[in-house]
């Protein structure tokens, strides 16, 4: 539940015309954040401006691709232009690539989803660090993957960025504590969007049948994701950088299926 624990600050997120970080602009704008909503499909990104000033709330919409440097830069300066700040930066943009092994997969393929997996988070930090030290410290948030923990067959570009994240944000942390910025991650499990299960090659299950690899039985939702973003951005979360929020269902906490579970007496 909002309670304007963000109230006064700004913030700048990335493919926020999407299902996860368009769920993480309307919950920080829900706590008191003035939001930019960046994504490369513009439109999609004016939607998500739309249902925030539905919630007479702040926002701005920015066209961005986060492989862009001059886009990067000129994202974090529309942000302070706009609402001042930033005082957070939270990493969602991501390039879906089709399935394959190293010997099959494209080098396009590979180097598109390293681009904007893991360069793109590169970039948008790099511009937005010095405004956010500017603005007196605040907080940075990349999202990585139960993927990042793992490997599945037939995804190495995307396991690769994802584990890679982890690492960026652990050394982000380390090079910018004393410019009072926190650096964390949330790996989400499965997650209950459009594009959940749709990419090329991907085994087509129901969501009952991926609830069966989560001790909670059931995928995700976007707003459990928002939720982690939203506590991370907040003071509530002062003691906490160089951490990786595990937001999974406890995936990573067994191997097996629901069907596995011990039954009840």
């Amino acid at each position: 539940m909002a309670n304007g624990k963000l109230e006064g600050k700004t913030a700048l997120v990335t493919g926020a015309g999407g299902a996860i970080g368009g769920a993480i602009a309307r919950r920080f704008a829900s706590e008191g954040a003035s939001v930019c909503v960046a994504d490369l499909n513009f439109d999609a990104a004016k939607q998500t401006v739309a249902d925030i000033e539905a919630a007479s709330a702040d926002a701005v919409a920015c066209a961005l691709d986060v492989a862009d440097p001059a886009q990067a830069e000129a994202a974090v300066h529309l942000t302070h232009e706009r609402f001042g700040g930033p005082h957070i930066l939270v990493n969602v943009a991501a390039a879906p690539s089709p399935r394959g092994t190293v010997e099959t997969m494209a080098l396009e393929d590979f180097t598109r989803e390293i681009t904007v997996n893991l360069t793109g988070y590169f970039l948008m930090a790099k511009y937005a660090v010095s405004a956010i030290r500017a603005a007196g410290g605040g907080s940075i948030i990349n999202i990585a993957s139960q993927l990042g923990h793992i490997g599945v067959p037939g995804r190495p570009a995307y396991c690769a960025s994802k584990g890679a994240i982890l690492q960026l944000t652990r050394v982000m942390a380390i090079d910018h504590a004393r410019d009072n910025i926190r650096v964390n991650s949330i790996s989400p499990g499965a997650i209950d969007t459009p594009r959940s299960g749709t990419q090329p090659g991907a085994p087509r299950l129901t969501r009952e049948q991926r609830g069966k690899s989560y001790l909670t039985g059931r995928i995700g939702r976007v707003d459990e994701i928002a939720a982690g973003a939203a506590y991370l951005a907040s003071d509530e979360a002062s003691f906490m950088t160089g951490a990786d929020l595990l937001i999974d269902g406890g995936f990573l906490a067994f191997k097996g299926t629901t069907d596995d579970l011990p039954a009840r007496d």
